[in-house]
């Protein structure tokens, strides 16, 4: 997740900008390359936590059922090409290189964030590639996110809304709410699972004022219990399937062919890296997940059996880490907490002041993958993707 990449020299001078929202940027520069987006039908997710696992599901339902996909999602783990998914698979690293490349003039001439430029990219890519529907994940709120430029969002699916990037919308739930509900439009309908009952109000009263009809899904049962088996592990994931598949059939009453057994055979082939995933290190079994948020940090506590654990912790210095560790830990814990890679974080010296007995990890993350893989109990990699990314390529290959 480092701009220190093969794409550093195509997206470094983009970086300085920072989280920059609004449309009226990335509006004036697709509409300069011919409105590409308009050439495609798309499917939006918005929400705190569950975005991604909820557009990789429906993306794969309906690659399963003969669609023309895309797939643009964010953050990446790796590499910048992980965000753009085409029919043929992952788009290939010379070829986001080259619309880089013939876009870095029109991302100059409209000074766009690096978030708008690959979203401009993914559009272009989508177009090029004739794809039928993308499913957009929003990458910060949603009213002013770049994917909302799009302007046939016809199937709007909601994740879990919780408390995170308050600098940029808001220090309550409901104003939260209030920028990620904005993605709705007149026509469209829009789908979501449980949310707390000040984001309900809010989701409620805006689909009214839009005109837009909003449907309510519970978690799927689990597969014991007679529900469908799925890709993703997690509790939390029965909730997203449930929004994934009111989101498929609500494509279904659109127009598209999507037959029960393409639903049922995308969530089994659904993946998601680095959320809730079962890892090697020199043999040794952990867990790595993405959690860097409070209500993410309580969901996946709740996936963990109640013993004493060790946990190898990296949090980004805008981040509730106080309150993400109270999520976490339990009498008896052992927390090491780590620098993120160029990445302003959170240090044990700080944390050690509300929650004594925190570690300063090691300088080199390899030795405290070696630490933290001596537990008698499943240890815990979390608090930000940026960690997790720093640590896969150190993990045992997959089979």
């Amino acid at each position: 997740m480092s701009i220190s990449d093969p794409f550093s020299e195509l997206i470094a001078p983009f970086s300085r900008r920072g989280v920059d929202l609004g449309l009226n940027r990335i509006e004036a520069a697709l509409a300069e390359l011919g409105h590409p987006e308009q050439r495609f039908v798309a499917l939006q997710v918005a929400g705190t936590n569950g975005k991604g696992s909820i557009a990789t599901m429906v993306e794969r339902i309906a690659t399963a059922a003969g669609v023309r996909c895309g797939l643009y999602t964010s953050p990446h783990l790796l590499s910048w090409c992980e965000r753009i998914r085409l029919p043929k698979g992952t788009i290939a690293e010379e070829e986001l290189k080259r619309l880089l490349r013939r876009l870095q003039p029109v991302a100059l001439r409209h000074d766009l964030t690096p978030f708008e430029l690959i979203t401009v990219s993914a559009f272009v890519a989508f177009a090029e590639a004739e794809v039928e529907l993308a499913v957009l994940e929003v990458g910060l709120g949603g009213r002013l996110d770049a994917t909302t430029v799009h302007p046939r969002r016809d199937v709007l699916a909601f994740a879990s809304i919780g408390l995170d990037h308050i600098e940029h919308l808001g220090p309550t739930l409901e104003a939260i709410a209030q920028e990620k509900a904005a993605v709705m439009n007149p026509g469209a309908i829009a789908v979501s699972g449980p949310q707390a009952p000040e984001v309900t109000a809010v989701l409620q009263a805006q689909a009214t004022a839009r005109d837009c009809e909003l449907r309510w899904r519970d978690p799927l049962p689990g597969q014991a219990d007679g529900g469908p088996a799925l890709g993703l592990h997690g509790d939390l994931q029965r909730s997203n399937a449930a929004v994934a598949i009111a989101a498929a059939e609500a494509l279904r009453e659109k127009g598209w062919a999507i037959p029960d057994d393409a639903i049922r055979r995308g969530l089994q082939q659904a993946r998601w890296p680095g959320r809730l995933e079962l890892r090697r290190f020199r043999g040794q079994a952990l867990l790595i997940d993405g959690a860097h948020n409070p209500p993410a940090a309580a969901a996946l506590r709740q996936e963990l059996e109640p013993t004493q654990r060790r946990w190898l912790i990296g949090m980004q210095r805008h981040k509730d880490a106080p309150d993400l560790l109270r999520q976490l830990l339990q009498p008896g814990d052992q927390v090491r907490v780590v620098p993120l890679p160029e990445h302003a974080s959170w240090s044990a010296d700080e944390l050690r002041q509300e929650l004594p007995g925190i570690e300063e990890g090691a300088n080199e993350l390899s030795e405290n993958l070696e630490w933290l893989v001596q537990s008698e109990g499943l240890p815990v990699a979390c608090g930000s993707l940026y960690l997790v990314a720093a640590l896969l390529p150190l993990l045992d290959p997959t089979d």
